[in-house]
């Protein structure tokens, strides 16, 4: 099949499905079925000589050739969009799509969305939660917030806030809090980063005490089960204000201890767009308001 018989349609279930990582979900933003997805892949497969997808036991994945064409496509359908926008006179937007770390987003971002949308009409925003393991060339990211110490191989790291991280518990928990030996009699909730609560226990003067808790990948996991009295949780209070606010959560004691900051991470060789530019003035703006 010669080019000016392809369409433009195997195009573009291609990048839906490559940027997704799914039939489904790319069906679901093109408002056609999975099937039809699946349809216009193998036109581009078969025009290609080259299969685009594997499919493995976590789901879809890009090949090596998927993983080189994918960036390409979606540059050309961001740069076909504006164009148009701005021939037709609307005001052209721009897709950015951001993966963030599941508690930042919560705590954090998701509430700060309306001012971004209000001073940032022409940015199509698109958010995509994680648990901080995030690869920013194959999930085809122009931003990662992450957690860490802000060193990345292949990223540049803009640090947007420190994150010291403090015991958390329900009132009735704290209660019974006088002294950190006294976290011993507790179920101790833990992260994924396993230094963290041994980190917290050596500057309280008291590391004796071994947290053998749950583990689980995301803060905000953590602190839920802490609400529903599970243990002692260990996370950042500045992620959990809503909560201690409205006195659903206690910081039983004030030490804190730093093991990382929030990170705006993107690929150095990514060329920022005008849609990048202003997502991160206006982040880096609000952290350093709060």
């Amino acid at each position: 099949m010669p080019l000016s018989e392809l369409s433009l349609n195997p195009l573009r279930a291609f990048e839906a499905a490559a940027r997704h990582l799914s039939f489904t979900r790319a069906a679901e933003e093109l408002c056609v079925t999975q099937a039809a997805v699946s349809h216009q892949v193998k036109v581009l497969e078969e025009y290609l000589g080259s299969a685009l997808f594997r499919r493995t036991t976590r789901g879809l994945v890009l090949t090596d050739e998927g993983a080189a064409l994918a960036p390409t496509v979606e540059d050309a359908f961001l740069r076909i969009e504006r164009a148009l926008g701005a021939i037709s006179g609307g005001a052209p937007r721009e897709v950015l799509t951001v993966g963030v770390v599941g508690t930042f987003a919560i705590g954090f971002l998701v509430e700060r969305l309306a001012d971004f949308r209000a001073q940032h009409p022409f940015v199509d925003l698109r958010l995509m939660t994680n648990n901080n393991k995030v690869d920013l060339w194959t999930e085809s990211l122009d931003f990662a917030i992450r957690f860490g110490p802000g060193a990345w191989h292949g990223v540049h790291a803009e640090r947007l806030m420190a994150a010291p991280i403090s015991p958390l518990c329900p009132p009735a928990v704290a209660a019974q809090l006088r002294q950190p030996a006294d976290l011993g009699k507790f179920t101790l909730l833990r992260s994924y980063r396993t230094q963290d609560w041994p980190a917290w226990l050596e500057k309280a003067g008291a590391r004796d005490i071994s947290a053998r808790g749950p583990v689980f990948d995301a803060s905000s996991l953590m602190v839920q089960a802490a609400l529903l009295g599970e243990g002692v949780a260990l996370a950042p209070p500045s992620m959990f204000r809503r909560e201690l606010n409205l006195g659903m959560l206690v910081r039983p004691f004030r030490m804190e201890v730093d093991v990382g900051s929030y990170w705006l991470t993107r690929l150095i060789s990514k060329t920022p767009t005008p849609a990048m530019a202003a997502f991160q003035a206006w982040l880096t703006a609000r952290c350093r308001e709060s």
